[in-house]
């Protein structure tokens, strides 16, 4: 037992994972008492004509599904008020959110808004949910946000502009079915963001002050999965014991943060995907290194842990050598996944920096988990220092 705080866990989402597993989505939606499915699909998958395997079960048990596919990469509140008002018309009692994070995000959502009435709005924030939602199953087909076992909804305030999240209890899945044969068609450059999103969750996790006994070992287990694996996945889609790494990284990497939450790289991250449509993964991705290193000292010893775990050698440095090899690790793997190297490389403009740098400091609890608190001015310069790619901390 390494930490004196108390704690406490709740992972109430029952799991299936295994190649071949979203055969039993029939079965998971019936053991739930659902007779009626609002079928949340991340729209690229119908565009691929990738939805029969998820269609195919429901047919042959002959449940009624209702498929919505207005998911947006970075979907605004609207999605969800107007998928649950197609969800009631329908009759739906169940929802199966089909895709990466903003589908399940969605499905949560509509599952929540079924039952507590009012709009998604209304639930921006802490444990403002009073009543559980209908059955919601998750099916991840990337390795990224973790959201099948999260308690967590992010969504777009389109009057605002803003980012912000849904939380509490009731938004966790009762089921989640990973299945890494839905993960096969990816493409590399989502393979890429979605893989580093994951391993953002468990490292933020890891560092965080919140992070526990549970929690360091999902976040450790997941890092390691993800680094081994994320350049196979990347180079080779068809690599299925890659793919499977892979989500099994990002499962843990979703248990991770839902004990302990993540940091300043997704407070930072929130206004690059409100104010310029940066998907969340990619924003991510590009800020992880610079933001690693800002947050270097205030835990020099995890950081040391975190370059062992990501492959490097730390044998007879400092410890604030070691902890700097953490940074490398991530620079390195960024660049074998072609994650763009700046923040100028996705077209922001460097005068928006300031403000971006007051919206994030507004996303409370990550901040408030960072190993080391920023100001005002930090967060800026850690913007620039990511716009041009030089002169880190």
């Amino acid at each position: 037992m390494t930490h004196p705080q108390t704690f406490t866990v709740t992972q109430p989402t029952q799991i299936q994972f295994g190649a071949g597993s979203i055969v039993n989505l029939a079965k998971t939606v019936k053991d739930f008492n659902g007779s009626n499915v609002f079928l949340v699909v991340d729209p690229g998958l119908v565009k691929a004509g990738l939805i029969s395997p998820i269609t195919a079960p429901l047919k042959k048990a002959k449940i009624p599904f209702t498929v919505y596919d207005k998911v947006d990469p970075e979907p605004g509140l609207k999605l969800a008020d107007k998928g649950t008002k197609i969800a009631r018309k329908a009759g739906c009692d169940c929802v199966v959110g089909v895709g990466g994070g903003s589908a399940m995000d969605v499905a949560k959502a509509v599952a929540i808004l079924l039952t507590n009435g009012g709009k998604a709005v209304d639930y921006l924030g802490l444990g403002l949910i009073k009543k559980p939602g209908v059955p919601k199953i998750m099916v991840p087909t990337s390795s990224g946000t973790g959201a099948e076992v999260t308690f967590t909804a992010v969504f777009i305030n389109e009057k605002t502009g803003s980012k912000g999240g849904m939380n509490g209890d009731p938004l966790y899945p009762d089921a989640a079915i990973l299945d890494p044969e839905l993960t096969l068609s990816l493409p590399p450059h989502v393979t890429a963001f979605t893989g580093i999103d994951a391993l953002t969750h468990a490292l933020e996790a890891y560092t965080s002050t919140q992070a526990h006994t549970i929690s360091e070992m999902y976040s450790l287990e997941a890092i390691s999965l993800i680094a081994d694996n994320l350049p196979s996945a990347y180079a080779n889609g068809g690599n299925l014991k890659a793919r499977s790494a892979m989500l099994m990284g990002s499962l843990l990497g979703g248990k991770a943060l839902a004990t302990a939450g993540v940091g300043l790289v997704h407070a930072m991250a929130y206004p690059m995907g409100g104010m310029f449509g940066i998907p969340h993964g990619l924003a991510n991705a590009v800020l992880l290194p610079y933001v690693v290193d800002f947050n270097l000292i205030g835990n020099l010893e995890k950081f040391a842990i975190l370059a062992e775990t990501l492959g490097q050698n730390t044998d007879d440095l400092t410890l604030r050598e070691a902890a700097s090899l953490c940074v490398d690790a991530l620079f390195d793997l960024n660049t074998d996944v072609g994650i763009p190297a700046t923040l100028k490389d996705l077209d922001i403009p460097f005068d928006a920096l300031p403000e971006m740098a007051e919206i994030a400091l507004t996303v409370t609890r990550p901040v408030e988990n960072n190993p080391r608190q920023p100001s005002l001015k930090d967060v800026i310069s850690i913007y620039e220092i990511a716009f041009n790619g030089s002169d880190l901390f």
